[in-house]
């Protein structure tokens, strides 16, 4: 795809980049307009890597909302970053997104992460309750204290003290799926075929009785339940 000047808009010190299915940061970018630019979009395109951006400096505002950017997401250091909004991307590790964070954009305010699979909300998933959405944004405030805003909402002082508190304990721990479970030691738990029967009753050399009451009874007609024993047949 061809890259040039045509594709880009410029507004004073915001620069746009949007939709160009782009899936790396082009260099002509960085070269004419990283030393001016203070907001730069680059929404709407299949971005996987932010490499480019080593030549925006002076950045304070990066919105890469709908790409592909994903848990190896490498940021250069942007000191004067204040707002960033990564909606709609691929990220499903929370922490190790928001440790990279802390190093590289220490002046981070506003930071919307909807749409990932890290935010736990019904846009993606409906198991999910605001309870849930709540613990993230207690473990996000208690890994990046400088926030203001969060996703939609604003930071309540409320929340800030409870992450200080105990946002080092609101991790969301994804279950295995059930392809890691069958990836392990194949005498594991999780790698064995269903079977409604006790542990005990599931090696063939193992002959012990079992006692347990039966989930399912049958009322057909054929039903020995409905054989009738008379006096004279006992």
């Amino acid at each position: 795809m061809e890259c040039s000047d045509s594709l880009v808009t410029m507004n004073g010190t915001q620069v746009s980049y949007i939709g160009h299915d782009c899936d790396d940061l082009p260099e002509f970018l960085g070269e004419r307009y990283g030393h001016l630019a203070k907001r730069l979009d680059l929404s709407f395109n299949q971005l996987r890597s932010l490499a480019g951006l080593k030549a925006f400096t002076g950045l304070e505002e990066l919105v890469v909302d709908n790409n592909l950017l994903g848990n190896d997401l490498q940021l250069p250091r942007l000191p004067t970053l204040h707002t960033l909004t990564l909606n709609k991307n691929q990220v499903t590790d929370i922490e190790v997104l928001l440790e990279h964070l802390a190093m590289t954009t220490p002046s981070l305010q506003y930071l919307s992460l909807l749409g990932n699979e890290a935010c736990p909300n019904q846009l993606v998933s409906q198991d999910k309750d605001e309870d849930d959405y709540q613990r993230y944004r207690y473990f996000v405030l208690h890994k990046l204290p400088t926030l203001k805003f969060l996703d939609t909402r604003k930071v309540l002082k409320a929340e800030q003290q409870e992450a200080v508190a105990r946002g080092a304990f609101m991790k969301v721990v994804k279950p295995k799926s059930p392809d890691m479970a069958t990836t392990g030691d194949p005498r594991s738990e999780g790698s064995m075929p269903y079977t409604p029967l006790p542990r005990g009753s599931r090696d063939g050399k193992n002959h012990k009785g079992v006692f347990a009451k039966c989930r399912y009874i049958y009322y057909g007609k054929h039903s020995e339940g409905n054989r009738f024993i008379r006096n004279d047949q006992l």
